[in-house]
């Protein structure tokens, strides 16, 4: 064969080229993937050593002290954190917590008395005891945030970086919060007359009561649960500097007329309807603000609670609930109440829920395991407002609802013609929910239900000094 005839033609030339450059492309990508597998393997044996020369846990006495335990514990969370070794669980719970029974047993020990009269001449023991230190952690909405600046894209990676560290300092700073245990003093300069000075009293052993029993018993609160779910029930009026925890049952509803009319939404609290106040969105919860929108209304607004007797509450949401037409008590509660409760209920009140009995409902509220689950409207205030957790500046009482609403509107510089508005705006031609309509609900249930219902809302009425009149 003559050399000329050696020559390929440009077709021949194109596809060896092309062969060639598919064989060089799948060789540099299997080399990529082999190296990044050695670097991610190399990573991991670092992490298993790091993890294998970790300090261990120091050990706690059982002889301890609980504010003891509680800094052993997290010195321990801190070195694995500095470390970089595990997640820090910190809503772990420590052991030794005060029970129910131990409380008790504390109190009869020592003898104290706990209900204190909010008579001015009454004498109160102090309680001054060291409060653990409280931690706050990193909830579902940060991590959700933290995720989201993983995944930016088109930012550099220095400003990446910043935010990235920004935010875990906030994180670092909640983490370690220890929010102020001493009652911070009501501005009182608004209150223009001397009226009030009964009302300001008794305002001030409330708080005092109910800030000795957090730091004598602080420990039953411990939180188990993130700090957004804390602060759900709080609602936020800016213009004012209010946070108001909502408890149903207690003047919840005029309350939002009230928050209404203070953010301008509304002219007066007499023309919003019952509709307009609980399904109009209207109003701002603090869940609803960052970390730092949340921090910043803790430590500087002015935070209010308004409680019920526990009994009163309970019989009052049952009488709203069972007793009155439902869509959705009757159907989702109290078909599975008397569907468990009820022998040989009849297929009508099995099919919807209506006709619920009082010593049915007591025995879903009591049972541990609930056809359904909890509802705001009887859960404890304990767990609705955490009061040991979140000092608040005013506690106001369903007993005196008027007189200490009023005496609020003064301290926070409400307009002098707002008064807290005292009607009835469902079930109207109902009797109020009293002390004697409690005792005709209570004559069905034994006196072992009663105490039983006593114990379940044992922290609320050793919390806000409520007698047990009906046991």
């Amino acid at each position: 064969m003559q050399p000329s005839e050696m020559v390929m033609n440009p077709k021949q030339v194109f596809l060896s080229v092309l062969i060639f450059g598919v064989a060089g492309l799948l060789l540099f990508m299997y080399l990529q993937v082999s190296i990044e597998e050695q670097h991610a393997g190399r990573v991991e044996k670092k992490r298993e050593q790091k993890v294998t020369s970790a300090p261990p846990t120091p050990p706690v006495p059982s002889s301890i002290s609980l504010m003891q335990r509680i800094q052993a514990q997290s010195s321990a969370f801190s070195v694995a954190k500095s470390e970089g070794w595990g997640p820090v669980n910190y809503l772990q719970p420590i052991p030794g917590i005060m029970t129910r029974e131990k409380i008790q047993e504390h109190i009869t020990n020592q003898n104290t008395k706990f209900h204190l009269p909010e008579d001015p001449k009454g004498k109160k023991e102090n309680l001054n005891s060291e409060r653990p230190t409280r931690v706050l952690t990193e909830t579902r909405h940060s991590q959700r945030e933290d995720q989201s600046l993983g995944k930016t894209t088109g930012l550099p990676t220095t400003k990446l970086a910043e935010k990235r560290q920004r935010t875990k300092t906030l994180f670092k700073k909640f983490n370690e919060m220890n929010w102020p245990l001493d009652i911070r003093p009501l501005n009182k300069t608004l209150v223009q007359d001397n009226k009030w000075k009964k009302t300001d009293e008794t305002q001030e052993k409330r708080r005092s009561f109910l800030q000795e029993f957090c730091k004598k018993y602080g420990g039953v609160s411990r939180p188990q649960s993130h700090l957004f779910h804390m602060v759900s029930r709080i609602y936020v009026e800016d213009k004012h500097k209010i946070l108001y925890c909502e408890v149903p049952k207690a003047g919840c509803s005029n309350w939002k007329r009230i928050l209404m009319v203070l953010n301008g939404l509304a002219p007066s609290t007499y023309n919003i309807s019952h509709d307009a106040v609980h399904y109009g969105k209207h109003l701002k919860k603090l869940d609803g603000f960052d970390l730092k929108g949340i921090y910043t209304r803790l430590n500087t607004y002015t935070k209010a609670v308004f409680v019920r007797d526990p009994m009163e509450r309970l019989v009052s949401a049952f009488r709203d609930k069972f007793e009155h037409p439902n869509s959705y008590y009757h159907p989702v509660f109290g078909k599975a109440i008397i569907k468990k409760y009820r022998p040989n209920a009849c297929e009508e009140a099995l099919n919807n829920g209506s006709g619920v009995q009082f010593k049915e409902f007591i025995h879903y509220l009591l049972d541990s395991h609930r056809p359904v689950g909890m509802d705001i409207h009887w859960e404890k205030v304990s767990k609705l407002c955490y009061p040991c957790l979140i000092n608040y500046d005013f506690v106001g009482k369903f007993e005196t609802l008027e007189e200490d609403a009023n005496y609020f509107l003064q301290l926070i510089g409400a307009p002098k013609e707002l008064k807290f508005p005292n009607f009835k705006d469902r079930h109207s031609s109902d009797e109020r929910t009293n002390a004697q309509v409690v005792r005709q609900y209570l004559k069905d249930l034994t006196r072992t239900e009663r105490q039983l219902i006593y114990d379940f809302y044992y922290l609320d009425y050793l919390m806000f000094n409520y007698t047990t009149p009906f046991l």
